[in-house]
């Protein structure tokens, strides 16, 4: 059940989702990115959700990947607590489970190479840019304060088998950074592709694919449009949603203040 200042979502993948106004929620990044990934996640694979907030890539890709087992890792209590709620909501304890911990104590949570897929929406600002945030609980989820992009890289690898795919959105002005930290825990770049929120412009974010012990080639695939000019979502995108009536709304304008 929903408390006063929560409210349940209908997903378009038929889930549900609990989201609290007193926690982030998730944008149409968290979405396009579980689409992103299960294209590539394999029949028995073990995922590994890291930063998983309320919850919702583990929910969406127990529902649309082949994955077999999906473990969610949140730093913030309440947070996981609502992931937890959430894995319930949709009786999906067997495949999805959520851990509180931190990402810069990996070695203490989970051996090494336990995982086939690394899957993680990372706080995009560095803690010293972006927007202030009164709401502490929202302002971790957006800003590095609790881990960098390093730490989520580097726990990444570790966490990864050899040959393990990586999967990561975040904002251009980080591409460069990303790349250098791939190389240095030993992550190949695959495939590359920016998200653009109409044709014509520049864009907002991107979505990475790399392989542990894999010698870069990288992909760079054409721009994933979210919308036409008159707001309505590409088809590509209504694609993704199932062609729901979730595209009928447009959640875009939510991860750009990120």
């Amino acid at each position: 059940m929903a408390s006063e200042n929560e409210k349940i979502e209908d997903l378009h993948t038929g889930q549900k989702l609990i989201q609290s106004e007193d926690l982030f929620k998730y944008g149409i990044d968290a979405v396009i990115l579980s689409d992103f990934a299960s294209k590539e996640i394999r029949n028995k694979n073990a995922v590994l959700d890291l930063g998983c907030g309320n919850g919702i890539i583990s929910i969406l890709l127990a529902e649309t990947s082949r994955a077999e087992k999906i473990t969610g890792l949140e730093i913030q209590a309440e947070a996981a607590q609502l992931a937890r709620r959430n894995v319930e909501l949709n009786s999906i304890e067997q495949k999805v489970s959520i851990v509180q911990g931190d990402i810069k104590e990996i070695k203490k949570l989970f051996e090494p190479c336990v995982f086939d897929s690394v899957v993680t929406n990372p706080p995009y600002m560095k803690e010293s840019k972006g927007k202030k945030c009164a709401n502490e609980k929202v302002a971790i989820a957006r800003s590095e304060i609790k881990c960098n992009l390093e730490d989520v890289i580097r726990a990444s690898s570790f966490c990864l088998k050899s040959n393990g795919n990586f999967f990561m959105i975040n904002r251009p002005d980080r591409l460069s950074e990303t790349f250098v930290l791939l190389q240095k825990y030993n992550l190949g770049a695959k495939t590359l592709r920016l998200v653009c929120p109409q044709d014509k412009s520049e864009p907002t974010m991107f979505m990475i694919h790399a392989k542990k012990d894999f010698f870069p080639e990288l992909k760079v695939m054409k721009n994933l449009v979210i919308s036409n000019e008159d707001k309505t979502y590409t088809d590509e995108v209504m694609e993704i949603y199932g062609n729901t009536s979730k595209g009928a709304n447009l959640p875009y304008q939510e991860t750009t203040c990120r």
